[in-house]
């Protein structure tokens, strides 16, 4: 059997958005039979919950608080929780990858990054970069930003999104070749429908996905929709 990982979630202490305390995600994935999650809130440039007037230690402090409750929680139930985060630049958003608390701490210029900068810095820490819902409609987004050159792999399948949003996805990065991610954007539990990957081993650490991503390992997205006939 493949081991399942939950991709794409956000905490009510970390995201402005996010409704569910992150210990309460753990035995609600435990039963849905996944090894583990990512927790992945919305960073400084989305909907974050964190005072960005405060110093900088504090923010990351504050920000990591969702991701810490739920490891705790994971600790005591035998259940691997891991750390990432999703920023968000103009309508388009990125789910970071393979990168940790202390990366964050000695990085306060991550703030301030473009696309490409973001891109350049993480893959040179070992980590890695994974567009979220790419082709989504919300009246928030303007326009469909794709950045192939600046991103690891995509998110064919999100749980949020509609049939044909994702199915674009699916089609976009299957042309050009793009590790296929799925997630179930998850704000609140229970959640209607999820996704995820599936994995032939379990994770070491983060850095062992991004390792996998890099390699082009097997990485399977769990829910995504066929491609659209042409």
């Amino acid at each position: 059997m493949p081991y399942r990982y939950e991709t794409h979630l956000h905490t009510s202490q970390s995201s402005a958005c996010g409704v569910t305390a992150a210990h309460e995600y753990i035995p609600y994935y435990q039963d849905l039979g996944y090894h583990g999650i990512f927790v992945t809130d919305h960073f400084f440039g989305g909907n974050t919950a964190v005072s960005q007037r405060l110093p900088w230690r504090e923010q990351v402090h504050a920000f990591c608080a969702g991701y810490e409750a739920a490891w705790d929680e994971g600790q005591r139930r035998g259940f691997q929780v891991l750390f990432g985060w999703e920023q968000a630049y103009d309508g388009d958003e990125y789910l970071i990858y393979g990168l940790d608390k202390a990366w964050l701490l000695d990085h306060p210029e991550v703030k301030g990054w473009s696309r490409a900068e973001q891109y350049a810095e993480v893959s040179r820490a070992g980590g890695c970069v994974v567009q979220a819902h790419p082709f989504r409609e919300r009246s928030y987004i303007h326009r469909v930003r794709l950045n192939p050159r600046l991103v690891d792999g995509v998110e064919v399948y999100n749980a949020a999104n509609s049939a044909a949003e994702n199915a674009l996805a699916y089609r976009y990065a299957q042309r050009l070749e793009l590790t296929m991610f799925a997630g179930s954007d998850i704000h609140d539990i229970p959640w209607p429908q999820h996704g995820g990957i599936d994995l032939p081993e379990p994770l070491v650490d983060e850095a062992d996905l991004a390792r996998r991503v890099r390699e082009h390992a097997a990485i399977a997205p769990a829910g995504a929709v066929p491609p659209a006939p042409d």
